[in-house]
């Protein structure tokens, strides 16, 4: 028997993990760590998609802005996750409502479509490369999901005039995606996909380009809540005005208070040897991403350099399966058994957080200190949302940050030690459910 290893650190806080993304992205500049004291206006913490959009709206205000990286830029799911850019929270609309209203709802779903405006404006101002595609289409496996799927269509088309989706019925599906295993589908042409890792990078780039500092290598120790706030890292200290918490998953113990709202688990991701284009539109038409409706799910899509990345085994557990790259391939011969005679080139994992309702958890911690985290897998535009608007609120206006901040958050039941026990034994029951018809 082989036992897993827990998955939580790359083999040198200088590199990144042995993914695709980092195999494929350009060599990355290295930032050099914090020496010393320093001022600034804002300090982030984290460099990954929320740091920086928070780093870039507030240095094209005219702030002085730093970000600490405990490792480098984009090494958590920022730089190794799906690299979907999805409509909407992992927590659905009609969630939302319920949670906080109609009126309230209305405008975390404007938002949502604001971040992916945001992405896209990013990518065209800074000029980033990182392969944007636009399509999404979500899958149905089994008869209750395809009523689901006309169900949340018809919501978002007659409550918020969403006119992006459409539905594929089984024949139309099956020529969008060369899988028998999905019946029906949703597509959105609003949302996409992009190489994740490159795009944090040249929002990094972006940053520094306006004056950002960037300090890699950087594992903040302390927080010294005041005004001004002070951080320091084994190399040195920050005093800011304002403090920008970024982490997510990797907050550590810096902040418990709000690091029992989110528990990290783990997520893999295989790509293949190269396909070639032909052999990917063959398997998904019109190059969109695509991800099916389960709660445990698999999602996949096509790279730029013609590979299929392919998604899934979430752990609740952060306990990295055993031959991850045979498992994942075996996944995706569920959906595409004429990827027979192809090898998984690449196979990696990492940690996102999530909340308990899946909604993203927005908040302050006295006057001077703000957060967002546990974006569910919904992190690149919801993420890049984040950051402006807390510039905005860091600004004075806070109205469509303080909506966020109104969203109701438990604590994950359990405690540090207990937490991921009762997690894993409350998704067993989902992944039951999921194999109902």
């Amino acid at each position: 028997m082989v036992s897993a290893q827990r998955l939580s650190v790359s083999p040198s806080p200088h590199t990144h993990v042995d993914s695709w993304y980092a195999a494929s992205a350009a060599p990355f500049p290295v930032h050099p760590p914090l020496r010393g004291d320093a001022r600034v206006d804002v300090c982030v913490l984290g460099a990954g998609i929320t740091g920086l959009s928070s780093a870039i709206h507030l240095a094209e205000q005219g702030l002085r802005v730093a970000v600490l990286e405990a490792r480098c830029v984009g090494w958590g799911a920022s730089g190794r996750s799906g690299g979907q850019v999805i409509f909407g929270y992992a927590a659905e609309q009609t969630k939302l409502e319920r949670l906080v209203g109609r009126s309230a709802a209305a405008t975390l779903w404007e938002c949502s479509l604001a971040g992916l405006d945001l992405v896209r404006e990013r990518i065209e101002r800074y000029a980033i490369d990182c392969e944007l595609a636009q399509g999404h289409i979500h899958a149905a496996l089994k008869p209750r999901q395809v009523r689901e799927l006309r169900d949340w269509q018809r919501h978002l088309e007659t409550e918020y005039g969403y006119r992006s989706l459409r539905l594929l019925e089984t024949g139309a599906m099956r020529e969008a995606v060369a899988s028998e295993r999905y019946i029906a589908g949703l597509h959105d042409s609003n949302s996409g996909h992009l190489h994740r890792l490159k795009y944090t990078l040249g929002l990094a780039r972006a940053a520094v380009s306006l004056g950002v500092r960037i300090f890699e290598q950087s594992p903040v120790i302390e927080i010294k809540a005041g005004t001004p706030v002070g951080v320091r890292t084994p190399g040195g200290q920050l005093a800011a005005d304002y403090l920008v918490l970024a982490g997510n998953a990797h907050l550590s113990r810096l902040l418990p208070g709000i690091e029992r709202k989110i528990m990290p688990v783990g997520t893999y991701i295989g790509a293949t040897e190269v396909l070639g284009a032909e052999r990917c539109r063959a398997l998904i038409r019109d190059n969109a991403a695509v991800a099916d409706v389960n709660f445990v799910l698999d999602y996949f899509r096509c790279s730029g350099d013609q590979r299929l990345l392919f998604g899934g085994r979430v752990s609740y557990s952060t306990l990295a399966p055993a031959r991850l790259a045979e498992r994942m391939r075996g996944r995706m011969l569920q959906v595409f058994p004429q990827l027979q005679d192809v090898r998984m080139q690449y196979a990696w994992g990492g940690l996102v957080a999530i909340t308990m309702n899946r909604a993203p958890h927005f908040g302050r911690i006295g006057s001077n200190i703000y957060y967002a985290q546990g974006f569910s897998g919904h992190g690149i535009a919801a993420g890049g949302l984040a950051g402006q608007l807390i510039a905005e609120a860091l600004r004075g206006d806070a109205e469509k940050f303080d909506v966020f901040s109104r969203l109701p958050h438990a604590d994950f039941p359990g405690g540090r030690l207990l937490r991921t026990p009762a997690l894993v034994l409350a998704m067993t029951w989902y992944r039951l459910r999921d194999l109902l018809p």
